[in-house]
């Protein structure tokens, strides 16, 4: 008896280091709607004979339900969970699932194929090693295969698999795959997919999806699950240089000090020289954790703690790489975008980059052109609309460590959020840094802000006045400035109308111009205060991210947002210009207000409301309050 469970447990602790050994693969099926992703998915979950018997009873009660074959399974609702995807027959969102053979591990991402969830499908797409790429052989390459091809592209997908489904529907006939493979191939070529196997197969039916199809016999290549338990997934990023950026400094008792994070790149061994970037301080590995155990080295993939042998200052976000081989670090970069916010993206708008570990203050500082993922041409454009890629120049406030996406995503991808919102509303893939930006340093001067505003016998700030058209701001900020001008104060007025007259005359009044218009102006006020002097800025500056973005060129309490309160019919009946009738007569577009809309302040310095005082009065409440500062 004892012999017996030996013998079991010898077997069953073989077949989980077996099972341990084993090569993950991640991949994900995409294409146009209806081309059969779930359905293949499904076959080949079944066909693996990895379904539970509760899974396949409710599989058989689903499909007498939802089905769509009649009595038969319609594999596709084992991953069209959403009561939403069932009723109209699509998949939504990213369905992973995970299974095993004898030869691999498989995590599976179903990606759905409509235009308006391309977002999903990049989710889904940016961490696979391979992509599905289905195409229905009645209907051959359509717009969305196209655009999920592109994105395979983008995200730097070495290997593609077109699956040319429905084969059945075409009674097996060779020459409508040859066409669709010729298509495919030139399309291939055009977005530099080097790696393209073509199968010809019935996900219903399970032709060469598990054995090779009878209906079939002139192909003789390897069935779909033959292929994806022998592709040789290359990671580029095991052979480069050592990278572990930092998640966690770990310091559980005064003796030990080590930096946890998980390696992107590389092996590092203990006596390693190191050197930690963006600071450029350099020492040497002193031990590595993986685990609960000590190793002498550790590769790409693992997740370890390690300390050096110097006391050194390290921050999550910071890189440690190997001394001889150290990453690029920048605060400008060129990257593909893929925008994901139904609201569009606006140059000069304040986000937060998050790349690997570190996350940074960023705006994309110029769209250089935007592509249509349909046909690859390069469109001129000054906003990224949902699902759009552009090609971007970034800036951040820090400089970041980061490579080519090409050469390692983990350091050469990112997400953008929104400030407001905290919502993820893009994700991107660097190119290279804009290394004359990367050259340019502040130059340090002798006479600065303190001195400046010394001589001058005050204390330099900046009040923002935003307010709607008519609401009464520039003459409250006019009032301010010849008050404070009578009391020997050194002041400048910067005005909405005034400056649209110079420097930003070249701007009109859609949304992007309205963003650069305030980041002109944040910034010729920044250097005023650096002169020392009291600027007064009047403008509607509608949105509160640019205002944001304004108040965070300045050192705390050096900015004061001065919210003119006046309701919207005060200021059309104050109006002498007109404008307000011109913009509901539809003959002034993007008026604030109107047809444009005016984020109002939720935690101003001031709160100025006209109705219920005079704009002298209003005007003295912010003098005193710069006297008494």
């Amino acid at each position: 008896m004892n012999a017996q469970k030996e013998k079991l447990e010898s077997e069953i602790a073989a077949y989980l280091k077996q099972h341990e050994s084993k090569s993950l693969l991640r991949f994900i099926t995409c294409g146009s709607v209806d081309d059969g992703k779930s359905t293949l998915i499904g076959r080949l979950l079944h066909d693996t004979k990895l379904l539970f018997d509760d899974q396949l009873a409710a599989l058989t009660r689903d499909s007498a339900r939802h089905g769509t074959q009649g009595d038969q399974f319609d594999y596709a609702l084992l991953l069209d969970g959403l009561e939403a995807e069932r009723e109209q027959g699509i998949t939504i969102d990213v369905a992973y699932r995970y299974f095993s053979t004898e030869r691999r591990k498989f995590i599976v991402a179903d990606c759905p194929g409509h235009e308006q969830y391309t977002r999903n499908m990049a989710t889904g797409a940016s961490t696979a090693d391979v992509a599905i790429v289905l195409v229905d052989a009645r209907k051959g390459l359509l717009t969305q295969t196209r655009r999920h091809s592109y994105i395979v592209s983008l995200l730097g997908i070495k290997h593609v698999v077109l699956a040319v489904n429905k084969m059945d529907l075409v009674n097996y006939d060779q020459a409508v795959f040859d066409e669709i493979l010729e298509q495919y191939m030139a399309l291939a070529q055009q977005l530099n997919i080097d790696s393209v196997t073509a199968i010809p197969l019935s996900a219903l039916k399970g032709d060469n999806v598990i054995l090779n199809s009878q209906a079939m016999p002139w192909y003789s290549g390897p069935t779909l699950l033959e292929h994806l338990e022998t592709v040789e997934i290359q990671a580029t990023a095991s052979q480069q240089g050592f990278r572990l950026p930092v998640q966690w400094v770990c310091r559980p008792h005064q003796n030990f000090r080590g930096f946890a994070g998980n390696i992107a790149a590389g092996k590092v061994s203990v006596g390693d020289d190191i050197v930690v970037t963006p600071s450029g301080v350099r020492s040497k590995v002193a031990s590595i954790i993986r685990g609960d155990k000590e190793v002498n080295e550790a590769y790409r993939g693992h997740s370890v703690i390690i300390s050096l042998a110097d006391e050194i200052d390290i921050s999550r976000g910071d890189v440690i790489s190997a001394a001889s081989d150290a990453p690029p670090i920048s605060d400008q970069v060129a990257a593909h975008v893929l925008w994901l916010s139904d609201a569009p993206l606006m140059p000069g708008r304040g986000y937060w980059l998050k790349l690997a570990t570190r996350t940074v203050s960023a705006q994309v500082s110029e769209i250089k052109h935007k592509i249509d993922v349909n046909t690859q041409e390069t469109l001129a454009a000054k906003r990224l609309e949902l699902n759009e890629v552009g090609y971007c120049n970034l800036s951040f406030d820090h400089a970041i460590t980061f490579e080519s996406y090409r050469d390692n995503p983990t350091l050469g991808s990112f997400i953008l959020i929104d400030r407001q919102t905290n919502a993820t509303v893009a994700c991107g893939t660097i190119d290279f840094a804009l290394r004359r930006a990367a050259n340019l340093h502040w130059q340090a001067v002798t006479v600065d802000k303190q001195a400046r505003s010394l001589i001058k016998g005050q204390t330099a700030r900046c009040l923002w006045f935003t307010g709607l058209s008519g609401s009464g701001k520039s003459t409250i900020a006019n009032l301010v400035e010849k008050r404070l001008h009578a009391l020997g104060h050194h002041t400048y007025l910067l005005d909405g109308d005034n400056v649209r007259h110079g420097l930003n005359k070249d701007l009109g009044f859609t949304d992007e111009d309205r963003v650069e218009n305030i980041r002109r102006v944040a910034q010729v006020a920044k250097l005023m205060t650096d002169a020392g002097l009291i600027v007064l800025v009047s403008f509607i500056s509608p949105f509160r991210s640019e205002r944001d973005m304004a108040r965070a060129l300045f050192a705390p309490g050096e900015f004061a947002e001065v919210f003119v309160d006046t309701p919207l019919e005060i200021c059309e009946q104050r109006d002498v210009k007109g404008l307000y009738e011109k913009a509901r007569a539809g003959k002034i577009p993007n008026f604030t207000g109107i047809d444009s809309p005016y984020e109002a302040p939720t935690d101003p310095e001031f709160h100025l409301q006209t109705v219920d005082a005079s704009a002298e009065v209003l005007a003295t409440r912010v003098v005193d309050y710069i006297r008494q500062k």
